[in-house]
């Protein structure tokens, strides 16, 4: 019998407390903290200095429409930052309000028809308001995202200009006057 053999044959690496002792540290995994998602935290989104660019008069626009300045852009795009700002506050709020409800979710020894019925409305209204403020900071990142890329003001269905009023009125829009009134008919 060769010494390896041997030393795995030995009772004592045989019994189960050897085995045991040998499989923990292995089974256990790195123990990770219980965080939420990026929507858990508020940290302030730094402002960027929007730099003169050359690229700011191949942003379309609407018939009859000034070309986007420098300072135009930087304004919405500091709207959109305080706005995403905003919404992750929201959304990690609204998160722990809905994490609260959850775990209360059961009905009580004393709950009737009435206060179990009371519950689940006001859980549906939470879940309701937390997919609001996630739909919205979505695509606030988004508008964020495509003044990055030079893309902002662009009609996501036609290619033509969304249009500059409307986007510093609803600078999260995607589809100019014309196309979002072609969706909402449909």
């Amino acid at each position: 019998m060769s010494t390896t053999a041997r030393t795995t044959a030995t009772p004592a690496a045989s019994s189960p407390a050897a085995k045991t002792a040998k499989k923990a540290p292995a089974a256990k995994p790195a123990a990770r903290p219980a965080t939420k998602a990026p929507a858990a935290r508020a940290p302030r989104t730094p402002a960027r200095t929007v730099k003169p660019r050359a690229d700011l008069e191949s942003l379309p626009v609407r018939p009859g429409e000034d070309p986007w300045t420098a300072e135009e852009i930087a304004e919405v795009e500091g709207d959109l930052r305080a706005e995403v700002d905003r919404l992750r506050a929201d959304v990690a709020s609204a998160d722990q309000a809905l994490g609260d409800l959850l775990r209360d979710a059961g009905t009580g020894a004393g709950d009737d028809q009435a206060d179990t019925s009371s519950k689940n409305f006001e859980r549906e209204h939470e879940m309701s308001i937390v997919n609001n403020a996630r739909d919205m900071l979505v695509q606030s990142e988004r508008a964020l995202a495509r003044i990055a890329a030079g893309t902002y003001g662009v009609c996501e269905s036609c290619g033509e200009g969304v249009g500059k009023a409307r986007l510093q009125v609803f600078p999260r829009a995607t589809l100019c006057k014309d196309c979002k009134e072609k969706q909402e008919r449909r």
